[in-house]
């Protein structure tokens, strides 16, 4: 199977696992215009599963060196099993949560508050479980990440101030995802072999753990989307034959093309996980914060009828969260 063992390597693909986690949503904003994010959400955990699958039987499989998928999941203990279908089961709860809050604040503000303060949780978790990198660097970017949350909350405020009256409930729900994702990563690491060259017996690859991983999104999804179309926080109740009724060829691919760039994001950031530690790798990926900000800032124009009064909040937003990730970034290397 292919291994990353260069940590500037794992820098370049924790960089794509950025862009990947922080533009995905871009595709439920585009189907949101036809129909309800919860339709959308079965066709991105359909998305998610699939890639996952396909990488496991490709570079998860060829070459010299770990096990094949097919060998590597057989020989997994139960314990690591549930530990990485665990991770995608609460993934999925604080993602489902996630795509509530970009439905109803918008992507400017879900992904900072939400995403940021699941990378704050998220380094702390994993350094305390594997402690890689000069944690004096890592915290203080990981402080400059929370200052960023703080100043992108408060332009959210004078946004809301012009008669959002969601406002509230955009704040609730991307605290409440942030927090629950800030977990999930340290379930899959704790199902991964800590050394990705010399497998241990009875723990995963990192393919293996992300299938697993991706398994527990798709079957909680019959849980928690369930819950979420019959018990929407706006309107009425989601009828489950809308899926069908409802969803052109078109739309079900953008909702399968939103997981399947979500996926190759994970499944880059697992991968370069083992040469960057793991507080570093997720710390990197999620600096998605800053990505999605961007598009919800510049391209879908989200602040622009409050950004004379917002700008000086969101530049200074953009530049904290640059520096926390260069800290990131910097405290693997000294």
């Amino acid at each position: 199977m292919f291994i990353v063992e260069s940590y500037s390597f794992a820098v370049v693909l924790c960089f794509i696992t950025m862009l990947c986690w922080g533009s995905w949503a871009n595709t439920q904003k585009l189907a949101s215009k036809e129909w309800k994010f919860q339709l959308f959400y079965w066709d991105y955990a359909i998305g998610v599963l699939l890639f996952a699958v396909l990488l496991a039987f490709t570079l998860g499989s060829n070459g010299e060196q770990g096990r094949s998928f097919v060998q590597d999941l057989s020989q997994g203990t139960s314990s690591s099993f549930w530990s990485a279908f665990l991770g995608g089961v609460l993934f999925n709860l604080s993602n489902i949560l996630l795509v509530i809050a970009i439905d109803v604040a918008g992507m400017a503000v879900a992904f900072p508050v939400g995403v940021g303060l699941a990378l704050v949780l998220g380094v702390i978790t994993n350094y305390m479980a594997a402690p890689v990198g000069n944690p004096m660097l890592l915290f203080v970017g990981v402080g400059a990440v929370v200052v960023a949350i703080i100043l992108d909350a408060l332009a959210y405020k004078k946004l809301a101030s012009k008669g959002d009256k969601t406002s509230g409930k955009g704040i609730i729900f991307s605290i409440l995802a942030g927090v629950l994702m800030g977990f999930f990563y340290r379930f899959v690491a704790a199902s991964m072999s800590a050394d990705p060259v010399n497998l241990e017996i009875g723990k995963y690859s990192p393919y293996t753990a992300v299938v697993v991983f991706s398994f527990g999104i798709f079957i909680s999804n019959f849980l928690w989307n369930s819950i979420a179309m019959v018990k929407p926080v706006e309107g009425d109740s989601v009828p489950f034959g809308d899926y069908f009724k409802k969803g052109s060829p078109r739309l079900h691919a953008i909702g399968i093309l939103g997981g399947i760039i979500w996926s190759i994001g994970m499944s880059l950031n697992i991968l370069a996980s083992g040469a960057a530690g793991f507080a570093i790798s997720y710390g990197l990926g999620q600096g998605a914060t800053m990505v999605a900000a961007f598009w919800g800032v510049f391209i879908w124009k989200e602040f622009k009828n409050v950004w004379k009064e917002t700008k000086s909040l969101i530049i200074p937003m953009f530049l904290l969260f640059i520096l926390g990730i260069a800290l990131i970034i910097i405290s693997r290397t000294n």
